[in-house]
């Protein structure tokens, strides 16, 4: 069977338009965050937010995850937290996960998934690099973790 140079060409780009997509993969090509299981994208967000630094870490980012899971004015879905615009880490959708912090960030995410919450955490739903601090009268900190800290808005 041959094929033209045109229907080559139309192929090409029906799968750099999909790949552009992100999320999902088949065959290194990615095609949609839709497809997400709940455990990657809380998987995902623990990997990259908490920098790969411990399994406290990850579970007090997870436990921020399920906080606003959790509370009406988010999504009501893990994959619909993470991937809220200007929320989360750049790219934390669709960036690849490269080494060994994956398989602990899959594990955390199991205990996130189970209902394991990082007591230190309480109710707050933000998070900022450690290390900087916000002079604002309507936050108040309640734990340093993973290179974190991790605050509750009144």
């Amino acid at each position: 069977m041959r094929f033209s140079t045109k229907a080559l060409l139309r192929a090409a780009a029906l799968v750099v338009a999909a790949s552009s997509l992100g999320g999902c993969s088949f065959l290194g090509l990615n095609f949609g965050m839709a497809q997400l299981s709940e455990k990657e994208c809380l998987m995902r967000a623990m990997y990259f937010e908490s920098n790969r630094s411990s399994a406290e870490g990850m579970l007090a980012v997870g436990t921020v995850v399920m906080n606003r899971k959790a509370d009406s004015r988010y999504p009501q879905n893990v994959c619909g937290v993470v991937g809220q615009k200007n929320q989360f880490a750049e790219g934390v959708l669709t960036r690849k996960m490269t080494d060994s912090g994956a398989v602990l960030a899959s594990q955390m995410a199991d205990e996130v998934l189970r209902g394991n919450r990082h007591p230190g955490v309480q109710n707050a739903q933000h998070f900022h690099t450690a290390g900087l601090r916000f002079p604002y009268n309507n936050m108040h900190y309640v734990l340093e973790a993973g290179g974190n800290e991790f605050y509750e808005k009144y």
